[in-house]
């Protein structure tokens, strides 16, 4: 058995630590932390804002199925962003039935300031830590995110 008690209660750990991180309540409260003072995003847009950052300019329905939101709700936090100058709607070049949403400059300053201030928040906590643990911490977070990313199952088959 390659497990040990130690890898296993290591592994509950972790398990629990991203249980936590992704319930509605921790996000919705990063988010309020993150948005404040930043013009026309708040903690129900930032997940359309954050995600049409990270996927490029998409359709509203690829966007709510990248970010794991219904698509009539990501289209209306997306109006909203729009409204706000934040994100503009066009011609989707791939099906012309079809409009794609995508940042515009203010949006591009707006998700800058956001990551400005998650990386300041983590930080913030992270000065507490050696440089040797912070950098350790990050990289096995990268890890562990690339090997979630490449869809590996629990049983380690990739």
């Amino acid at each position: 058995m390659r497990e040990t008690t130690s890898d296993s209660t290591s592994a509950a750990r972790v398990a629990a630590a991203i249980g936590a991180l992704t319930l509605r309540a921790t996000r919705a409260g990063l988010y309020g932390r993150l948005t404040s003072g930043v013009e026309g995003v708040d903690a129900t847009t930032y997940p359309v804002l954050s995600g049409l950052a990270r996927v490029g300019p998409v359709t509203a329905t690829k966007l709510a199925e990248a970010i794991g939101m219904d698509r009539t709700v990501a289209t209306r936090y997306a109006t909203r962003l729009q409204e706000a100058g934040l994100i503009a709607r066009r011609p989707d070049p791939a099906d012309a039935r079809a409009t794609e949403l995508a940042l515009t400059a203010e949006g591009e300053r707006a998700v800058t300031a956001l990551r400005g201030a998650m990386e300041s928040l983590l930080a913030e906590e992270m000065t507490t830590w050696t440089p040797g643990e912070a950098a350790a911490f990050a990289g096995r977070l990268e890890q562990l995110t690339e090997w979630l990313v490449q869809g590996h199952d629990p049983s380690g088959s990739p």
